[in-house]
């Protein structure tokens, strides 16, 4: 593939990168910012491959502006970035730290000036260890700080942003953080799960009504982790596996949120009552602006009765290729999963506000990196775009991961997603050949879209 131009990508189509603050900000301790419970997990023995911390991750703090030299490098227009709680309101809630909006101050006005739209998120898992001292996300008080922290930012940055995201991947935070064990806090407990799934929907409601306050025509979105659930076999057991794993995975998420409560096929998996209250389910369903979508894999699962909620467990498919992360690489179920947000749910504005792959990446001799696997998986998830479009799903973006190799959660820095690589003993970055060909992508959908208008 040479050229996108062939394939129905609108005009005006957004292209981006992105990025989360405690994979890249470093800066853990300065100018005011408090723990997350990400720097507790990662400092937890054991916790995190290698012993690894976001303590200085990729020192994007001190050296945002090459970063955004590298966006400018590769093209893009648009920059989806989380904002990081513990550094604008310490505690969680009460005193503002000045020093961390002014961080978010700079890079605001220096992402405008130089002609790319900033998509900031207001949580990406790093929530003040303040408030997890508290109770975290299974208090409702969580849901309620959240929506103050969002107020302060809105008010502080709304004259200048207008595009929102409320929360990243709740699912992490809720299943893998409180049920799994395997991301912060690292709990293995149901019942916390559950209720941290509630508040986190709370508080994107409540998040959103504070946007909407401070910031008259905001467009405001949330984005989930979502995928096509398969059963291994067509076996009873498995088909209904692969029902749970979607209920888990995708209607958990999507369904309140618009307006349909909560599937009553999990709510009798889990066994766990949800600590509704009266309106709880109307704020949650509150209207959004557009959806984002972080797509990386299928998922195909076979029945597991005696393994935690859902009760599945996955299926490698025989022969089928794999990412670095062991993910197996299946473009087809992106287009499948947008025309489900389009079709089954309504959604008017869609972005791919995550996909990318995690190769172990090393500089060669000649000084570059050549990663031919990363390049063609981005090939065919932006041809999965595409197609997506072409049946009709309204795509209007898409945001790889990453713009750099970072700190990657529980696998420390082993995995390198980024389209630019990290040196992080020099931080010394490099574009790798899957940048400079993304690069060439949307300089030729650019050039396409100037001579067909």
């Amino acid at each position: 593939m040479n050229d996108l131009s062939p394939f129905p990508l609108p005009a005006d189509f957004r292209w981006g990168v992105a990025t989360a603050a405690y994979q890249i900000e470093g800066a853990a301790a300065e100018d005011g910012r408090s723990p997350s419970i990400w720097d507790t997990f990662s400092h937890t023995p054991g916790a995190v491959a290698g012993g690894d911390t976001g303590d200085v991750a990729c020192d994007h703090y001190h050296r945002w502006p090459e970063d955004l030299a590298l966006m400018r490098r590769l093209g893009v227009d648009s920059y989806r970035f989380s904002l990081a709680w513990p550094r604008i309101v310490p505690g969680g809630d009460g005193a503002v730290n000045e020093a961390g909006l002014a961080f978010y101050d700079r890079l605001t006005d220096a992402l405008l000036e130089a002609g790319i739209t900033p998509f900031p998120t207001l949580y990406h898992w790093d929530l003040p260890q303040a408030l997890q001292d508290r109770g975290g996300w299974p208090a409702r008080e969580t849901a309620e700080h959240f929506a103050a922290y969002a107020a302060v930012v809105a008010e502080r940055l709304g004259d200048r942003i207008t595009h929102w995201a409320t929360l990243n991947e709740p699912l992490c935070s809720a299943w893998i953080g409180h049920l799994e064990g395997r991301m912060a806090p690292g709990l293995t407990d149901i019942d916390a799960a559950v209720r941290a799934s509630h508040h986190l929907h709370l508080g994107h409601g409540l998040a959103v009504q504070a946007l909407r306050a401070a910031v008259p025509g905001a467009q405001i979105g949330v984005v989930n982790n979502l995928t096509r659930c398969e059963p291994a076999t067509d076996s009873e057991a498995d088909v209904a596996a692969a029902r749970r794993a979607d209920g888990h995975t995708n209607r958990w998420w999507m369904d309140p949120i618009h307006g349909r409560g909560y599937p009553e096929d999990m709510l009798a998996v889990y066994g766990v009552d949800v600590p509704v209250k009266p309106g709880d389910l109307e704020t949650i369903a509150a209207p959004l602006d557009w959806l984002g979508l972080n797509y990386y894999f299928r998922t195909v699962v076979a029945d597991d009765p005696d393994g935690p909620p859902p009760h599945v467990r996955p299926v490698d498919t025989p022969g089928a290729p794999r990412t670095g992360m062991d993910w197996e690489i299946h473009a087809e179920s992106l287009t499948a999963t947008l025309r489900r947000m389009s079709e089954d749910y309504g959604a008017q504005h869609l972005y791919v506000t995550e996909n990318g792959s995690a190769y172990p990446d090393t500089l060669g001799p000649d000084g570059q990196v050549h990663d031919p696997e990363r390049t063609a998986y981005l090939e065919e998830h932006l041809a999965a775009c595409a197609e997506a479009v072409r049946q009709g799903v309204p795509l209007e973006g898409y945001f790889a991961w990453s713009l750099l190799d970072n700190f990657e959660w529980a696998y420390g820095y082993e995995k390198r997603f980024g389209l630019v690589h990290v040196d992080y003993a020099t931080q010394k970055r490099t574009i790798k050949d899957s940048g400079h060909r993304y690069a060439d992508i949307v300089d030729s959908h650019r050039r396409h879209s100037r001579r067909a208008a």
